[in-house]
């Protein structure tokens, strides 16, 4: 019954088989519960406030409790699952997450439901770096471009339906079952990874990147590293939430947040084996796509934080509506996404990511005509078109400059630093958004409370990607040399690139 090899023998797996399908099936499971996670919960945020009679800041760390520990842990996860074997990694991680789903649907008051969504992103940052690492490790070379395509190309459909589903749930059997759906999603994933996945340890074979580019450092954790990477975020994130009560823990966690932050530079500076090597910010095009990230995906994370609640507090949509109209982007993103990579290709990246970010910037701006009494056809779908639109001539040209910055050979390392950056500036703008535009912790109760507060936030969100078009402008060429075999892939995350974008190796070259 097991099928476990070593990364030393050569892949056979092929989409046409059985075993190949099992294979795409768990780690379309494994990767789309994680998204869930992410995406479902925004709709159910007001209910959850509701039932609890809980304040903003609980509504915060219900989103951010969660990002905190997929963003902090991701790299040691992909790091794990090449020493221990990334199937029985991805499985702990399955399990992990079913668990802690199941403690947030159980949870009987605001902190364990906290406590039980930090939980779930620990196990998301097992499983998600497997999910892709296992189709690299299993599939025959041939077969493998084919294999990451529908396994992202079914990620994006489940991203579609995310928020739709949610509101579906929330309006029908509760918010309680956006976290219970997971669990038999999650563990569906056992049995057939059990049977059907082989394990795969080391490095990756030929052609294949690692999840988290950590497979070729072998000889140890950066466990003091991902702790105080993590420890920083945290401390941050509590600083920017309670800040409004300007209580002296909250100075103390914002010093402690510095020291962290100045710590964990410090120990990847002189590890031999650090978690995020310092010598790949050498190269400028690098830092400049990583800085273009942060602040692209901060006003991402703010707008799609904030949209939910307003469309529900303000405009009175429900649950399921609230979902279902934040469709267009979502949609825009996976028709037309796969066509934007060429645009990069043939202009170089200076003119996507300038003008892509811009027009995101304007359709937040738009969106300051959302209000009471707003028309979905003249008010929101507008806004939403010009955001989805300016998200698909950004998202994957920002993917393929990244890999073009970098050895091939280093590509899943880049990958996953800006994977962890955009989860990482999300999460930071969803603790500070609501302390700059003066939101209280019961404006979520009052629609013209929240309503002065979304049209003050929206132009925040909007300048984040004023400033990403303006970086992309001055500090990206005119033209890069892209290399033709990169492949990119549509995809349907919105709150984050995809994971491992990769090179493909055809007959052992180099790109």
């Amino acid at each position: 019954m097991d099928t476990s090899s070593t990364s030393s023998e050569q892949p056979t797996a092929r989409i046409a088989t059985a075993r190949g399908r099992w294979i795409l099936l768990t780690t379309v499971l494994g990767s789309s519960v994680v998204l869930l996670g992410s995406t479902v919960t925004n709709v159910a945020l007001p209910r959850i406030g509701e039932d609890f009679s809980a304040d903003l800041a609980v509504l915060q760390w219900t989103v951010n409790a969660y990002m905190l520990t997929l963003a902090g842990l991701i790299l040691l996860g992909g790091s794990l699952g090449d020493r221990f074997g990334r199937r029985r990694i991805f499985l702990v991680g399955v399990v992990w997450f079913a668990a802690a789903s199941l403690l947030c649907g159980l949870a009987p008051n605001t902190g364990t439901l906290i406590a039980a969504r930090a939980l779930q992103g620990v196990g998301g940052a097992l499983l998600t770096p497997g999910s892709l690492a296992l189709i690299e490790a299993s599939f025959h070379p041939d077969d493998r471009p084919r294999a990451v395509g529908l396994w992202s190309g079914f990620g994006g459909i489940g991203a579609a339906l995310g928020p739709f589903l949610g509101g579906w749930l929330v309006d029908g059997p509760g918010w309680r079952w956006t976290f219970l759906l997971n669990v038999p999603l999650a563990l569906a994933c056992v049995p057939i990874a059990l049977r059907h996945v082989p394990e795969s340890v080391g490095t990756a074979p030929q052609g294949a990147v690692a999840a988290t580019g950590n497979a070729r450092r072998q000889h140890g954790f950066d466990v003091p590293g991902a702790v105080l990477g993590a420890l920083a975020l945290a401390l941050a994130t509590y600083a920017l939430t309670e800040a409004r009560n300007g209580s002296l823990m909250v100075a103390v966690t914002a010093v402690g947040s510095v020291v962290a932050g100045v710590a964990f530079v410090l120990v990847e500076r002189r590890r031999p084996d650090p978690m995020m090597p310092l010598s790949i910010f050498a190269s400028r095009q690098f830092t400049s796509i990583n800085l273009i990230t942060l602040c692209v995906y901060a006003g991402l994370g703010g707008f799609f934080f904030l949209t939910a609640l307003q469309l529900q507090i303000v405009v009175g949509y429900s649950a399921l509506e609230a979902g279902a109209a934040m469709l267009p982007s979502t949609v825009l993103m996976l028709i037309f996404s796969s066509h934007s990579g060429e645009l990069a290709q043939r202009l170089g990246p200076r003119i996507p990511l300038t003008v892509g970010p811009f027009m995101c910037g304007v359709g937040m701006l738009m969106m300051l005509r959302v209000g009471t009494g707003a028309s979905y056809l003249l008010d929101i779908f507008p806004a939403l078109l010009v955001i989805g639109a300016g998200m698909v001539v950004m998202v994957a040209p920002l993917t393929v400059t990244l890999l073009s910055s970098v050895d091939s050979k280093n590509a899943g390392l880049a990958s996953g630093i800006n994977n962890a950056a955009a989860r990482a500036s999300g999460l930071v703008a969803v603790a500070a958004l609501p302390l700059l535009v003066g939101m209280g912790p019961d404006a979520y109760r009052s629609g013209t409370a929240f309503d002065t507060s979304f049209s003050r936030a929206m132009p925040l969100c909007a300048a984040m990607l004023g400033i990403a078009a303006v970086l992309a402008f001055a500090t990206l060429r005119e033209t890069t040399a892209i290399p033709h075999r990169a492949h990119w892939r549509a995809h349907g995350w919105l709150m984050e690139p995809p994971l491992v974008p990769r090179f493909s190796h055809h007959h052992g070259s180099n790109p």
